[in-house]
Parts: C-alpha cells; sequence; structure tokens
C-alpha cells in the first residue's frame, strides 16, 4: 500500500471502497475529573433525547456473521435458576438450532454455582464444536481464578466503560479504572485465556474519549500475546438507536464504526449485545450486524434482566432476511424448544410472541381465515409449517365465520388436500351453528380446543365421519 504525508498524517487506499483516506488521530484517554453523564441527553426527570448532528458512516457488514447466546447467563438473572439438566438440554437444542456451520456460535455460562459449573462440564462433555462454551465474571483476580480451574479457553470480563459505573459505581477515575481492567485482561493473557471485553453501559459512554482508547489498549495487549481479545458493546440499557444520523454515544452505527475503524477491532472480534428498553433489541442487533459487527448477543424468548434482550429466535429470521438463507440453521428446533419451555419448565411465553406465541399465527376474524383458506399466503408471514412447524390456524369466536371454523379443522387435524373441509361442508355448518349459540347465550371469550374437540368428536358422530386419524400428533 502506497502512503504519502498530507497535514503530517498519511494518506492511503482503502481496500474495501477502493478509495483515499487520512488518517485520523490517535485518540487518547480523556481523564475528566469530574464524570461526563451527558446530562442534556439523559435528563432522567424527563424522558431520554435522541439528538441528530446529521453525520453518518458507511455500512460495512461483514463476510460471516452470527449468534451468540446468553441465555445462561444475562437470560437466568431475571428468572429462576436452571436445572443441570435443563440446560445441557437447551444446550444440546442449540447445536440442532445452529446447525454445521455454527450459527449459534457460543453459550456463555455463569460459573458462582456448583449447579452452574456442574451444567459447564456436562456441556463439554458433549464435544460439540458449536456452540463454543464460554463463560463470564467481574473484573476480579477472585473470579478469573474460578476461569482456570474450569480449564475455560476464553471468558466474558465485565469492563464497565460509562462514567454512570466508573465513577458513581466505582467510585474510580477513568484512568483507574482501565489500569484496573488492563490488568485482569493481562493476566488472563498471562494464563492463554482470550478475553472478552463487555463495555457496559456503552451507549452512555464517552466514545473517543474513553472507549476507544480503552480498546486501542487492548489491541496492543493482542499484539503483545497473539491471543485474539473480543469487544462487546453492550447497551445495558437498551438507549442504542439505529437513526442515521443520530448522535453518539446512542448511535449504533457511530459506535460499532468507532470501534472498528478508530480502535481497529476486527470484526470478528465485535460484538452487540443489546436490551429492549425503548422495544429497539432486535433492529439495534441488525444495525450492528450491517455496520460491521460480526457477533449480536442474544436470550431465547428474550429472556433477561428488565425488558430482556434481544431475542435468539429473532435473529435467526433477521439473518435468512439479509442473507437470503438460513446457511444451515434449523429454525423448527426454535418450535421445540417453546414447547420445552412451556411444557417442561413452565415458563409461559406469551401468546402473541412472534415466532413461538401461541397465537403467532393465529387470526381471529373472519375474512382473515377466509382468505388463509384460499391462500394461506395471503395472511400468513411466511411457510410457518415448514420453517417453524406451525401451520396459521384460526381462533374461534363470535367472528371467526364458516372460513374460520373450516380453517381451524384443516390445520388443527392436519388433513391432507384432498381431505380438507370447505366452507360448504356438513360438519363446519353445524360447528357454526353451535358456535353461535354459544356467543348468542352470552359468551365473550375465544373457544377452546378441548371444546371444539369435544364438539367435533359429537358432530362426527352424529354424521358418522372421523378425523381422529388425521389429528396432530399420535397421543391426541
Amino acid at each position: 500500500m502506497v502512503t504519502e504525508t498530507f497535514e503530517n498524517r498519511p494518506v492511503s487506499m482503502n481496500e474495501h471502497n477502493h478509495l483515499l483516506q487520512i488518517e485520523e488521530h490517535m485518540y487518547i484517554l480523556d481523564d475528566v475529573k469530574k464524570p461526563n453523564v451527558f446530562r442534556a441527553m439523559f435528563p432522567y426527570s424527563e424522558i431520554p433525547k435522541i439528538p441528530f448532528n446529521d453525520r453518518t458512516v458507511p455500512k460495512h457488514m461483514p463476510d460471516q456473521i452470527w449468534i451468540t447466546d446468553t441465555t445462561f447467563r444475562d437470560g437466568q438473572q431475571s428468572r429462576a435458576p436452571y436445572s443441570t439438566d435443563q440446560i445441557v438440554h437447551i444446550f444440546d437444542e442449540f447445536h440442532r438450532l445452529g446447525g454445521p456451520n455454527g450459527m449459534i456460535r457460543a453459550c456463555e455460562f455463569f460459573l458462582y454455582s456448583k449447579q452452574d459449573r456442574d451444567a459447564v462440564y456436562k456441556c463439554m462433555e458433549r464435544g460439540y464444536r458449536f456452540p463454543e462454551i464460554t463463560s463470564w465474571i467481574r473484573a476480579s483476580r477472585d473470579d478469573f481464578r474460578l476461569v482456570r480451574s474450569m480449564g475455560m479457553k476464553e471468558t466474558g470480563i465485565l469492563v464497565s466503560c460509562s462514567d454512570y459505573h466508573i465513577f458513581l459505581k466505582l467510585k474510580m477515575s477513568r484512568k483507574q479504572a482501565m489500569d484496573h481492567y488492563l490488568s485482569v485482561v493481562r493476566e488472563c493473557l498471562e494464563e492463554g485465556v482470550s478475553p472478552r471485553c463487555h463495555l457496559e453501559d456503552i451507549t452512555r459512554a464517552d466514545i473517543y474519549g474513553y472507549v476507544v482508547p480503552f480498546c486501542l489498549e487492548l489491541m496492543k495487549l493482542q499484539d503483545e500475546y497473539g491471543i485474539p481479545i473480543k469487544i462487546r458493546a453492550c447497551d445495558t440499557m437498551g438507549y442504542g438507536v439505529n437513526y442515521s444520523g443520530a448522535v453518539i454515544p446512542r448511535s449504533v452505527p457511530g459506535i460499532i464504526y468507532a470501534i472498528h475503524h478508530h480502535a481497529s477491532v476486527p470484526c470478528e472480534q465485535l460484538e452487540w449485545h443489546g436490551h429492549n428498553d425503548f422495544y429497539k433489541a432486535v433492529s439495534n442487533a441488525t444495525t450492528a450486524w450491517l455496520y460491521g459487527c460480526a457477533g449480536v448477543n442474544c436470550s431465547l424468548f428474550g429472556i433477561g434482566e428488565r425488558t430482556g434482550n434481544t431475542p435468539t429466535e429473532a435473529m435467526v429470521f433477521e439473518y435468512a432476511q439479509l442473507r437470503g438463507n438460513l446457511n444451515g440453521m434449523d429454525s423448527t428446533v426454535i418450535t421445540d424448544l417453546a414447547d420445552y419451555y412451556e411444557k417442561v419448565i413452565g415458563y409461559h411465553i406469551p401468546e402473541r410472541t412472534p415466532f413461538v406465541g401461541k397465537n403467532f399465527n393465529v387470526t381471529r376474524a373472519g375474512i382473515h381465515a377466509d382468505g388463509l383458506l384460499k391462500n394461506e399466503e395471503i395472511y400468513n408471514i411466511f411457510d410457518t409449517t415448514k420453517f417453524l412447524n406451525k401451520p396459521p390456524i384460526s381462533a374461534i369466536s363470535n367472528t371467526s365465520g364458516l372460513a374460520g371454523i373450516a380453517l381451524w379443522i384443516n390445520n388443527y387435524y392436519r388433513l391432507l388436500p384432498e381431505q380438507q373441509v370447505d366452507k360448504k361442508s356438513p360438519l363446519v355448518i353445524r360447528l357454526k351453528e353451535w358456535v353461535d349459540q354459544q356467543y348468542e347465550s352470552g359468551r365473550v371469550t375465544v373457544m377452546t380446543d378441548a371444546e371444539l374437540l369435544e364438539r367435533i368428536d359429537h358432530e362426527c358422530n352424529e354424521l358418522g365421519i372421523s378425523l381422529v386419524q388425521d389429528r396432530i400428533g399420535s397421543g391426541m
């Protein structure tokens, strides 16, 4: 690469866009005396502000992008701990979901309880290449002893980066915090363990006064030891936004660009971890992918602290929409996991949760059911039978009509095309008469599956027909 000086700064050819560029100045730590809490942006007694300066950065999606999972770490911070057997089962399912290309690249674990450590050992015994097994610790030498005793190859380290945490929680200066974090990272490297630095609260941090200088120091340690150091940008409070021209530290594109471009962190070592406080977890994670972050860190069904994390299942379908395929992922495992959570773990998934809720592809409107009956593409987001093993169905109420009832029967019983009923079927007509009577008597709730099955059995007996052999599953 040919370079020349211009105003004492080197000019070089960008190999990606083939344009000449001038190297920016090196960013050094701004060791401020008072914390910068961006009060104009985060007034606390008011709703946070989203200011714009119309400075934009280019998209730079990596050659490969993937998902990492925090179900066993952040996902356990808002619910009762999983049992060892439950963790191992879910880990096995992640292996199936990620497929042969390891799209679920890693799972992170707590190491603090014996139950957690037992689960890690059992998952290690599986011998899977993916998901890789990694841990999470505080920036503490005592915590690192756990990592060393478990024989972990990689660990996450909490390195809070906003002045809210550095000054107000840790009671340190920026330099003191940086020196402390670097000493723990160096200890990891001395033991041959690859650190993953979790930059907590990055969307309230001084990106160019602290985050970039800190990442530059981490890259120096990486060069010194020859061991990769990953950077996880953590939108701990969900303040990140994906809007073009928004001001940092709220700008997700601006954060990813700064760490990759100005701190020289490779895309494959950059990861985004978001929360859903402002309903932006999925859009922000996708934006991180688009602007140079190879990994997005998620939790199954979004279960996590406060409003939760980016849902793992959501990013499976975000990937497919961006890349045009699933790259070997088995998306039907998502439904298997949802069933496992409901039936074994006892966790109730809200009915309208996309992809996994009981009603996510259920229609109650008769006119919609009529469209589905004629061609399910009209009202179904994609072939949910193929990708989630969940055919579209209609809930039965006073607005379902003949079409809704016919659609429910066809899908619940998984009737073959030549077996399917339509609006003129005697069974459908008789069932609608019964449904209408229920609502004329004052009923206000939708019909349950159990009620419908009982009535269908009654009407089938009256009509001398049978649908049982085609009902979903063999045990129903």
